[in-house]
């Protein structure tokens, strides 16, 4: 297990915790009380800062309960953390109901953080790509 230097701006709310242990994501609590009407946004502080290592990113995503009981969804997802990137995590939330605000109260758990290692890679240029089997279909190609 990797160990990833956190700081609690916010020493009342806990660090990011899994329900189960199996889980990939950790729960990222809201900071602060908000009101997100219908087709709002909007961007919600958790508390906590972290130090990703070089060869690793954090992805928000969302939180599979909100969205289908309430529409609630991270706009951006997977909200990309780069290792680099020592400020608080913040989350941008968006309420997709058409009728219905949507409330988030401090503490509520409202995004799910899953922490990779990620390959740097260089670019090649080339005059072709090589055959694939699916080569240059795109969305859709696969039927529904």
């Amino acid at each position: 297990m990797s160990e990833i230097p956190i700081l609690r701006l916010d020493p009342d709310l806990p660090i990011p915790q899994r329900q189960h242990a199996s889980d990939a994501g950790y729960d990222l609590v809201a900071r602060a009380d908000h009101v997100i009407a219908p087709g709002e946004r909007a961007v919600v502080a958790t508390g906590i800062a972290f130090a990703l290592p070089r060869g690793f990113a954090g992805f928000v995503l969302p939180r599979s309960g909100l969205a289908a009981k309430h529409g609630i969804t991270v706009v951006n997802a997977p909200g990309l953390i780069d290792a680099g990137y020592r400020g608080e995590v913040m989350v941008i939330l968006l309420n997709t109901d058409r009728n219905a605000s949507f409330i988030v109260r401090r503490g509520d758990r409202i995004a799910q953080l899953v922490v990779q290692r990620v390959e740097n890679v260089g670019w090649r240029e080339v005059a072709q790509l090589d055959d694939s089997d699916r080569g240059a279909a795109g969305h859709g190609s696969t039927g529904v």
